[in-house]
């Protein structure tokens, strides 16, 4: 508001900078965020499953000392899931694959299902431990949430 005793004349007048619509924006901290997001929970998932492929039961590390287990989102994150331990699983690359694609799932009690629509149903068990249960973290509370896998069941397995 001006003052009451300037006059319109020497108001101060700025003039309008031309609209930029196309500016290439900075992206690093929300990359790298989700990159220490991805990489703690990639951490938490392959401790608390000791660094071993729940279906598979395999523990593979390389000659630098990395798992090649990866861990994977039973609900993934742009489907609401949270990035914790009771919402991964560890998986070798293969396994996490047909995780994804609902070719396999698991049972509340980590039965592991093979989908009727797999076109290898026999090559896919072939994979699978004997017991034919995913091998659970050593902590019981690090094991997979039982509506992380109904979810996992009702929206990505083939039944």
């Amino acid at each position: 508001m001006p003052r009451i005793d300037e006059t319109a004349d020497n108001l101060l007048r700025e003039e309008r900078s031309p609209f930029q619509f196309e500016i290439e924006r900075d992206r690093v901290a929300n990359l790298g965020s989700r990159l220490v997001r991805d990489r703690l929970f990639r951490r938490r998932v392959v401790e608390a499953y000791d660094a071993r492929c729940a279906v598979t039961g395999l523990k593979l590390i390389n000659g630098g000392g990395r798992a090649e287990v990866e861990a994977a989102h039973i609900r993934p994150v742009d489907r609401g899931g949270p990035d914790i331990v009771t919402n991964g699983i560890a998986l070798s690359g293969t396994v996490h694959w047909m995780f994804d694609r609902g070719l396999i799932g698991l049972n509340d009690d980590l039965e592991i299902l093979v989908s009727r629509h797999a076109n290898a149903p026999d090559s896919i068990r072939s994979l699978i431990n004997r017991t034919g249960f995913a091998i659970p973290p050593q902590r019981p509370l690090e094991r997979p949430h039982p509506a992380f896998l109904a979810w996992h069941r009702e929206h990505c397995f083939k039944h």
